[in-house]
């Protein structure tokens, strides 16, 4: 059995499709791209897919992940250039490797967020994060199924700023001009943080109330490097396994004799 591990995006319209949809869109996928799938065992088998930590509905992402067990070798990028053909544009698979390591989702430790808040002037919102650091604490309520639960979003933010979007170098223009990006690393805890809770905290620390909802996207997500601040690519160390045992095997392959010449 052939493991592969696969990175595939959420963009435009289709950021508002939730899970169980991306799961009937990828299996279809899977079919129409006669993926050699492995199947679980039972009365109704399932196609051994494994899902880390998706992003909410209505949000897009640049940085989500699963792996899929095959029963016969594929090549990994033959593989993703035919389910990316096979999926509708706007759910892409933009990278695949062969699973070289074991804990995947583990390595999975922290996101990077962007949050377009349209309609915030951008001094607002910088005063707004700084007093969000300066908390010691920063409790919010979210409904869940187990009702109303209080939990504290400050200790899950590694970091997180304010500026004007890319290109912008206008002052922050008036009220109906006005645009702020949020920069944001968040942790994986429990519970988990989201960025609407980050967004909840800013409005409890210092009254800060997008006037539209924010658009958010999740850029990367994997391994927290906390002396740089840095979240890194958690396909490395299968890639790097890959590249170690592809050199292994050339260096220990027999010599090819050569051949005899003409008596």
């Amino acid at each position: 059995m052939q493991r592969i591990r696969l990175r595939y995006t959420k963009r435009g319209r289709l950021r508002f499709t939730s899970h169980r949809d991306f799961q009937r869109a990828f299996e279809r996928a899977l079919r129409r791209a006669e993926v050699p799938m492995a199947y679980s065992a039972g009365f109704t088998p399932h196609p051994k897919v494994s899902y880390a930590n998706a992003a909410p509905t209505g949000t897009g992402s640049e940085a989500e992940f699963l792996e899929i067990a095959l029963t016969e070798r594929r090549d990994p990028e033959t593989l993703r250039a035919l389910l990316d053909e096979s999926l509708p544009a706007g759910l892409d698979i933009t990278d695949a490797v062969e699973a070289r390591t074991s804990g995947l989702a583990d390595r999975l430790a922290a996101s990077v967020w962007e949050l377009r808040l349209d309609g915030v002037p951008v001094e607002d919102a910088r005063k707004a994060v700084d007093a969000f650091l300066a908390a010691e604490t920063v409790e919010v309520q979210r409904k869940t199924k187990n009702g109303i639960r209080t939990f504290d979003t400050r200790a899950a933010v590694a970091q997180l700023a304010a500026d004007r979007p890319q290109g912008d170098s206008r002052g922050d223009g008036p009220a109906d001009d006005a645009c702020a990006i949020l920069r944001l690393v968040v942790r994986h805890m429990t519970p988990a943080v989201r960025p609407d809770d980050v967004l909840s905290g800013l409005r409890a620390v210092a009254d800060l109330a997008p006037p539209v909802p924010a658009a958010v996207t999740r850029l990367a997500q994997g391994p927290f490097d906390e002396e740089s601040g840095t979240v890194t690519d958690p396909l490395a160390p299968d890639r790097e396994a890959v590249t170690a045992a592809s050199t292994t095997a050339a260096a220990t392959a027999p010599a090819t004799a050569p051949e005899a010449g003409p008596a």
